[in-house]
C-alpha cells in the first residue's frame, strides 16, 4: 500500500513539473528575428551598439559641440528611447591564449621571454585591477497605432497566449519592420553627427545579449550555440 502510495505521490510531482509554465512565459519577448526583438504585445525593438568618445580629453569647442548636438538629438526624437550600458568584468582569455600561441611558435629564445612576461603582466594587472568592460547599447521601439489602443484584458490574453500574437505578426512583421529600420538609420545618422559609431545586432548578436544580461553567472562557462547550427521548426 506504502509503495502504491509513494508511486502516486512520484506520478503527482511529475505531473505538476509538467504542468508548470515555461520560463518563457515570464518574459516579454515573444521571438527574435531578422535582427529585431517582437514583444508578446505585438511591438518591435531594434538594439545597437554604439561606441564611446573621451569627453574629458576633447577641447572645450568640441565639448560645446557634442553636447549641444546630443541636445538636438534629444529635441528630435518623437518616441522614447532606451539607453543601456552594461559593466561585465573584463574576460582576456582569448588574448592571453593567442599570445600563449605566439610563444610557443616563436623559435628566439629572447623573444619568448618577452612574450611570457607580457603575458604575466597583463594576467597580473587584469586580476589585481578587477577591469570592467562596458557596451553602450541604444534600443528603439516601434509601436503600432493598432496597439496603442488595446485594453489591459486583450493585452493581458496575449500574454498569456503568445502564439496567438505569434501567428497575427507573421502577417504584418515585414511592414512593422520596415517602419523600425526607417527609424534605426535616422538614429545612427544622428549619432554619426556626434562621431559615434553604431552598429545594429543582428539575431546572434541579441540572442547573446539576451542571454548574457539574464544568465551574468554562467555567460562565460556555458557558451551560447550558434544560431546558424541550432534547428529551427517552423511553428506557423
Amino acid at each position: 500500500m506504502a509503495k502504491n502510495g509513494k508511486k502516486t505521490r512520484e506520478e503527482m510531482r511529475n505531473k505538476k513539473a509538467k504542468q508548470a509554465p515555461p520560463t518563457q512565459n515570464y518574459l516579454d519577448i515573444a521571438e527574435i528575428r531578422e535582427g529585431i526583438v517582437v514583444l508578446k504585445d505585438g511591438t518591435l525593438r531594434a538594439v545597437l551598439m554604439v561606441s564611446s568618445i573621451n569627453f574629458a580629453l576633447k577641447s572645450e569647442d568640441e565639448q560645446q559641440a557634442i553636447i549641444q548636438g546630443y541636445m538636438s538629438f534629444l529635441n528630435s526624437l518623437e518616441y522614447p528611447i532606451q539607453i543601456v550600458i552594461q559593466s561585465r568584468k573584463m574576460n582576456i582569455d582569448a588574448y592571453l591564449g593567442s599570445l600563449g600561441e605566439a610563444e610557443r611558435a616563436t623559435k628566439n629564445d629572447a623573444l619568448r621571454n618577452q612574450i611570457l612576461d607580457y603575458r604575466s603582466f597583463i594576467q597580473e594587472l587584469v586580476s589585481l585591477g578587477d577591469i570592467m568592460q562596458k557596451k553602450f547599447y541604444l534600443v528603439i521601439p516601434y509601436d503600432p497605432l493598432t496597439d496603442k489602443g488595446k485594453g489591459f484584458f486583450k493585452r493581458l490574453g496575449e500574454t498569456l497566449s503568445p502564439a496567438r500574437i505569434l501567428k497575427l505578426k507573421s502577417v504584418q512583421f515585414a511592414e512593422r519592420k520596415k517602419q523600425i529600420d526607417r527609424r534605426v538609420s535616422i538614429i545612427q545618422g544622428a549619432l554619426q553627427s556626434m562621431s559615434l559609431n553604431s552598429v545594429q545586432l543582428d539575431t546572434q548578436g541579441l540572442m547573446e545579449l539576451y542571454y548574457n544580461a539574464y544568465n551574468p553567472d554562467v555567460f562565460e562557462s556555458e557558451r551560447l550555440a550558434d544560431m546558424s547550427q541550432l534547428r529551427m521548426e517552423e511553428g506557423f
